[in-house]
C-alpha cells in the first residue's frame, strides 16, 4: 500500500477530483497548506509599501491506494493539476505499512477499500 501526498494549486482541486473519481479512486482527504518552493512567493504593494508574500496557498491531498494503483493515481494527479507554470505543486509517495478501518477493524488493503471500487470497473 502507498500513501500519495500531493500539494496542488487550489484552483486545480476540481480537475483532480474529477480525474480520480472517474477512475474509481474515491478515498482522499484535502487540507489547506501554506508553503513555498522554487517560486519563493511574490511582492504586493500594501498602502504604498512593497511586501513580500513567501507562503503561498496550496492544498494537500492524501490518498491511500494499493500498490497496483500507484502509477495510475500519480499520473491522474500530475496530468489534471498541471498548468505548465512554476508552482504547480509536488507529489510524494510514501510506503504505508498498515491501514485500519475503525468501524469494522479491517486491516491492510481491505481497509483502504480501493479494490472494492476498482473491481467494479
Amino acid at each position: 500500500m502507498k500513501l500519495i501526498i500531493a500539494y496542488i494549486q487550489p484552483e486545480k482541486l476540481n480537475a483532480v477530483k474529477k480525474a480520480l473519481f472517474a477512475q474509481g479512486i474515491y478515498h482522499l482527504s484535502i487540507t489547506n497548506a501554506l508553503g513555498c518552493g522554487r517560486q519563493m512567493g511574490y511582492v504586493i504593494t500594501y498602502r504604498g509599501t512593497p511586501r513580500k508574500v513567501q507562503l503561498l496557498k496550496k492544498l494537500r491531498s492524501a490518498i491511500a491506494v494499493e500498490d497496483s494503483w500507484e502509477d495510475q493515481t500519480i499520473g491522474l494527479i500530475a496530468e489534471s493539476a498541471c498548468s505548465g507554470n512554476i508552482g504547480d505543486g509536488k507529489i510524494f509517495v510514501l510506503p504505508m505499512n498498515e491501514c485500519v478501518r475503525i468501524r469494522t477493524g479491517e486491516r491492510g488493503p481491505a481497509a483502504v477499500g480501493d479494490s472494492h471500487y476498482l473491481s467494479l470497473k
